[in-house]
């Protein structure tokens, strides 16, 4: 297969996924509205991303690094929002 088909194939994940996975992010930076997710699930997906990130060095592949480094980093503020959410929640 053509390096050119499997690199466009990579960055049209890398778009479906970060299309499909910021704006989640950005309504609970917006809201601060955590109530919906899971934290086990969530800390699973965003696991996934960290060794992604992980291969996508070891592999040289960019569009595995660049995407799962964008939801990296949304993961870790939606998680930094949800423990203090429960947190706050607990307190009352």
């Amino acid at each position: 297969m053509s390096p050119l088909i499997i690199n466009i194939v990579g960055y049209a994940a890398a778009i479906c996924m970060v299309c499909g996975y910021l704006p989640q992010a950005i309504y609970t930076i917006r809201t601060r509205d955590t109530d919906g997710i899971a934290m086990p699930t969530f800390l699973l997906l965003g696991f996934g991303s960290i060794f992604f990130v992980i291969q996508g060095f070891m592999i040289d592949n960019w569009p595995l690094i660049i995407t799962n480094l964008i939801t990296t980093v949304s993961s870790i503020i939606v998680f930094v929002i949800k423990v203090n959410n429960d947190r706050l929640k607990k307190k009352k």
